[in-house]
């Protein structure tokens, strides 16, 4: 919606499912950072979008590769240091390390672009 934030009941009306599919998106949604929840003038639960909704994403998704991260890493000695398989692991975790820190230093530098009014179409701009 133009407010950016709706009910659960709303949300069920809006997309045709039922509640406890709502219920399990919104966990969801909340515990990537997409969406908050707030209380309107009624005590009304609301789910928010904000307008950094792709930056919390892309963190979102730094955090979880991250996390893939420390889980090679401890495989790394579960194997055994210097084991193929170890290796293997080791390569594993300095990639997904690499795309990890790549995601979270381009979500800081593009978060600018949400916050910027686009222009609206010149004259004979489609």
């Amino acid at each position: 919606t133009d407010t950016g934030s709706l009910t659960a009941a709303e949300l069920v009306q809006r997309l045709q499912v039922s509640p406890a599919s709502i219920s399990k998106a919104v966990a969801f949604l909340e515990s990537q950072g997409m969406i908050r929840r707030e209380r309107d003038e009624r005590r009304r639960e609301r789910y928010v979008v904000d307008n950094d909704i792709m930056y919390q994403s892309m963190m979102a998704s730094a955090r979880a590769t991250a996390h893939m991260v420390d889980i090679a890493r401890q495989g790394v000695g579960v194997l055994g240091s210097g084991t193929p398989a170890a290796n293997r692991l080791e390569n594993i975790a300095r990639f997904l390390d690499f795309v990890s820190e790549s995601i979270a230093r381009a979500a800081e530098q593009a978060r600018d672009i949400l916050h910027t009014q686009s222009e609206p179409p010149k004259d004979g701009a489609t």
